[in-house]
């Protein structure tokens, strides 16, 4: 059914249909009994609920940042039976991104480019809607049913010089700190000039260290992780390792996008006319598999991961899993497999 509604959204721009589609289930889920029927169909069983870095997950499947970046489909995300979800890329600043078009399908690939640009409406709006949504899910909660986990994956804005960059991620830290359930520290988008230099060791250790001490020292600290790239060599996921360890973070979020334009089915010139951005669905699903492999192997599992990049269905996900992960999101999966993703992975699981 959902292969057959593909083709028509696929006639538009990717970035114009997201929003419409999301606009319209929102509209759908404003109406209590078609929420409550989407929910009933799609929810996965409470049997599948996990405890990672003292958060329990009502099931293992979550939805990566940047997709729903502004903290305004909770409700409806909820519905489609999302265990958690990750908003953000959040700034201090809202700031419009990078000009469109921006995003990008390739269909023969099962995958997407992006160079979104860190587009969002600033931490001080994401922290008011995550607080009415906390309250109102609240409400809504029946005896014994979880919550859904909010991740907060924050930034720092364009125009912030790298080293005045941890002043951002305070700043997001701190306005987001008492709405979300953990954080993720956002340093290896390709699309944001310069960022993925905060992912050397020095630079990355003034980010993290500060937030942990400001993190521990609060009477409610929240999990602190960090996303990587794909793109990494063995000695720079050596020193995350390291670093992780050092710092005491509380996971890794593996992988984000890639740079990387190899072995792609689409036609050289179509992906040469695209342009910069970053790589993410199935083309980035083995070298991601083989980051959580090795991050897990290396640390004999004692830094959680959170497994994200190329995950389509439950076998997808159990690769990763297999491979150590505790936890898996998806993003470019939804697109290509529909709403009912969450639900079809928890099945195969």
């Amino acid at each position: 059914m959902y292969s057959l509604l593909r083709n028509l959204l696929f006639l538009v721009d990717p970035e114009t249909v997201h929003y419409l589609a999301m606009n319209s289930l929102q509209g759908v889920c404003g109406i209590a009994p078609a929420k409550n029927a989407i929910a009933a169909s799609m929810t996965p069983p409470a049997s599948l609920a996990k405890k990672v870095f003292g958060l329990t997950f009502r099931n293992p499947v979550g939805l990566a940042a940047g997709f729903d970046k502004n903290a305004r489909y909770l409700r409806e995300l909820r519905a489609l039976g999302f265990g958690s979800v990750e908003i953000g890329t959040v700034t201090p600043k809202p700031q419009d991104g990078n000009e469109k078009p921006r995003l990008f399908r390739l269909p023969k690939d099962g995958a997407l480019i992006n160079r979104m640009g860190f587009n969002n409406d600033g931490v001080k709006v994401a922290a008011r809607r995550l607080a009415e949504w906390k309250n109102q899910e609240q409400k809504g909660l029946k005896p014994g049913e979880l919550p859904m986990i909010i991740g907060g994956n924050i930034g720092k804005n364009k125009v912030t010089p790298n080293e005045d960059a941890w002043k951002d991620y305070e700043r997001c830290f701190t306005e987001l700190a008492d709405v979300v359930d953990y954080f993720v520290v956002n340093v290896s988008s390709p699309n944001t000039p310069g960022l993925r230099e905060l992912q050397e060791k020095d630079a990355l250790r003034k980010i993290l260290s500060h937030l942990q001490t400001i993190n521990v020292q609060s009477s409610t600290p929240r999990p602190l992780l960090l996303k990587i790239a794909p793109d990494l060599t063995q000695g720079q996921l050596d020193d995350i390792i390291s670093l992780a360890t050092e710092i005491r973070l509380d996971g890794l979020v593996a992988t984000n996008t890639t740079i990387s334009r190899e072995g792609l089915k689409t036609p050289a010139s179509e992906v040469e006319a695209i342009g910069a951005g970053g790589l993410s669905g199935k083309p980035v699903r083995q070298r991601s598999t083989e980051v959580v492999q090795y991050i897990c192997s290396e640390t004999g599992g004692s830094i959680p991961v959170i497994a994200a990049g190329g995950i389509f269905t439950g076998e997808d996900a159990r690769e990763k899993l297999n491979a150590g992960a505790e936890l898996v999101q998806v993003w470019t999966g939804f697109i290509y497999e529909g709403p009912g993703i969450a639900g079809k992975i928890c099945k195969g699981l």
